[in-house]
């Protein structure tokens, strides 16, 4: 994709606006959104190829847009070229824009009450808990990789990627079986392989099934049996809602996070806390989302939107807008958009900032000399509109083993006070048969130490 002397990515052929996808906008989305903001509050973009939408840049008009239900709403039913036919079908915008009946794309009564149900499970979570079951996924994902000779590792494909689904799964009440097949379903989903809504699909109605038979102190449960009454299939669906939308942010915010932390220009002293700030207000995990829809006809600056248009937010641009940036010291830590604003706002942010702290502060204790193989300047972002999420981070670091114990005990101590790694294991060791099953019967198995 190549950028035009205004800074913009090429435009798509059939509009003629600059593409928020491929290679010149994943290498340099910053110089986009700055491009965007020459022409006003939004600007036209094609967040895939033939999908037009107005991107709203300015943090202004973002809060105003996610605080007024009344004027704009996430129904995307109404969307004009959806219903006109001019959304190519096998458009990768389809299943990111697309209407599914979850508190997500609701609005008025509806929404509030199938959030309700998600926020009042929710708030069942045991915070405590949520960090030890964090710290566990992350001793056992360390342990995978921490062994090997080389003493190198790929932190997103084998550490971020994946703490999130053994969380998640626990969160559930998976039994092995159906962990392994929620995990292979929702990975399939990013992955793109085919019929993997199928495979989550499945999954979650025989966990939904089994939680009608068996019921247990997890999410699943509380949803189920939440004073709104949910129907399987709205049960379903909102825990879909929470694997997509809890997920991928997670993995790129905690990518993101521990490369901010490992990198260069970080200052030593500062807490995980700080760098897991510097993500949400700098490389919003969630870059271009939240699409709303007015429902007249509507004044952005110098621009008329069309009612019934989508209307998509940049979480990321809005963040950085520099009419933000100037007095950013004067507003709170919290006051960024990464976690949207409104009615419709992340029902977990709280949880998500402790996973993401957990996670990184996980990696630190159980590899206290880890570094980075490519200076932060240096690392590849995907070529997606979505999120800002790293391709790849490559770490070295003194091969150890961990076992459960091992991690308990590293878990409680800070990244400088970690005792000294284990040899790395014979070759006996090595050769010893592993467990059968998916990542998430693996892991438990690990967990018994078996």
């Amino acid at each position: 994709m190549q950028h035009s002397e205004s800074g913009m990515p090429a435009g798509c052929p059939a509009h003629g606006n600059p593409a928020l996808f491929g290679p010149g906008f994943g290498s340099d989305p910053e110089g986009a959104y700055a491009a965007l903001r020459a022409t006003g509050p939004s600007a036209p973009v094609d967040i895939a190829p033939d999908v037009q939408v107005e991107l709203v840049t300015s943090y202004d008009a973002a809060l105003y847009i996610l605080q007024n239900p009344a004027s704009f709403v996430r129904d995307s039913r109404r969307w004009n070229a959806l219903n006109e036919g001019r959304v190519p079908e096998d458009s990768p915008a389809l299943p990111m824009m697309g209407y599914r009946p979850n508190a997500l794309f609701s609005d008025g009564a509806a929404h509030a009450r199938l959030r309700q149900a998600v926020t009042d499970s929710l708030a069942t979570v045991n915070e405590l808990q949520l960090v030890r079951q964090t710290q566990q996924s992350a001793a056992y994902l360390i342990s995978q990789f921490a062994s090997s000779p080389r003493g190198q590792g790929e932190l997103m494909a084998d550490y971020a990627q994946p703490l999130p689904l053994l969380v998640f799964s626990d969160l559930f009440g998976c039994p092995p079986e159906i962990g392994d097949q929620v995990i292979a379903g929702i990975s399939g989903i990013f992955q793109g392989t085919p019929d993997a809504d199928q495979v989550l699909g499945a999954a979650l109605g025989e966990l939904i099934a089994l939680k009608r038979r068996s019921p247990g102190t997890d999410l699943t449960t509380r949803l189920m049996e939440h004073s709104a009454r949910l129907s399987d299939e709205e049960v379903l669906h909102q825990l879909v809602t929470l694997l997509s939308g809890g997920t991928a942010p997670l993995t790129a915010a905690i990518g993101t996070s521990t490369a901010l932390y490992l990198g260069e220009e970080w200052q030593t002293g500062l807490p995980v806390e700080d760098a897991v700030s510097q993500t949400l207000w700098n490389y919003a995990p969630i870059a271009n989302y939240a699409t709303h829809y007015a429902t007249h006809d509507v004044e952005l600056g110098d621009r008329t939107i069309r009612a019934n248009d989508p209307i998509v937010i940049s979480f990321a641009a809005a963040n950085t807008d520099p009419r933000l940036t100037a007095h950013r010291e004067q507003l709170s830590a919290k006051a960024h958009l990464a976690f949207g604003a409104g009615p419709h706002a992340c029902p977990a942010k709280d949880p998500a900032f402790m996973i993401t702290v957990a996670a990184v502060e996980a990696l630190l204790n159980g590899l206290p000399d880890v570094e980075m193989r490519v200076p932060f300047k240096d690392l590849n972002w995907a070529p997606i509109p979505w999120s800002r999420t790293l391709l790849g981070l490559p770490v070295r670091f003194t091969p150890r083993v961990v076992t459960p114990k091992t991690a308990e005990r590293s878990a409680t101590t800070s990244r400088t006070s970690v005792s000294m790694p284990h040899a790395a294991p014979s070759s006996e060791t090595s050769a010893r048969p592993q467990p059968k099953g998916g990542l998430f019967s693996r892991f438990l198995a690990w967990t018994r130490g078996e």
